[in-house]
């Protein structure tokens, strides 16, 4: 597949079938977001792989009750660690950090897609209730869940924008 075709093909799929996703297909998932940009180059996120069918029911309810974070077979938290950017960038560390996250959620998404899985990036959770179930270490900002299955829908494309909505031309 190419760039354009993952792009434009890929979608937020939150329905999947009960197969699982086997462990070195996470791994290679996750190799893929760590080829994201990076502020300094200093990787300042982290991944928790969430398999167990309690925590992920946990993390549903963190999320709301979005359900397909629960019948998902696998769930990966993405951590920025601020403090890790912060030693170089100071205050601008914090705002790095997540950059770096949701940089490397999205090529997870991408490898996903190209693989065959499907996933879809979950914001609206909360964040202290997902710490606690995870117990994640202070440090660590949890910024996004990703749901990851094979795929047991095909949503269809969402409604295109219109750019020139979207692209201000600043000339000199």
């Amino acid at each position: 597949m190419n760039l354009k075709e993952a792009l434009e093909g890929r979608r937020s799929v939150r329905r999947y079938s009960d197969r699982p996703v086997d462990r070195e297909v996470i791994v290679s998932l996750l190799e893929a977001a760590e080829t994201a940009p990076s502020a300094g180059n200093l990787r300042a996120r982290e991944y928790y792989v969430v398999t167990s069918p309690e925590l992920r029911s946990a993390l549903s309810v963190a999320a709301f009750g979005q359900e397909h974070v629960a019948r998902a077979p696998v769930v990966v938290v993405v951590c920025a660690d601020p403090a890790r950017s912060g030693m170089r960038y100071g205050d601008r560390g914090q705002l790095y950090s997540i950059q770096d996250a949701a940089a490397a959620t999205t090529c997870l998404l991408l490898a996903a897609h190209d693989l065959g899985l499907g996933s879809c990036w979950i914001g609206a959770f909360d964040e202290m209730v997902a710490r606690d179930i995870l117990d994640l270490p202070g440090r660590l900002l949890p910024t996004a869940m990703v749901s990851i299955g094979w795929p047991d829908e095909r949503p269809a494309p969402p409604p295109s924008r219109d750019m020139t909505e979207a692209i201000h031309w600043i000339e000199g």
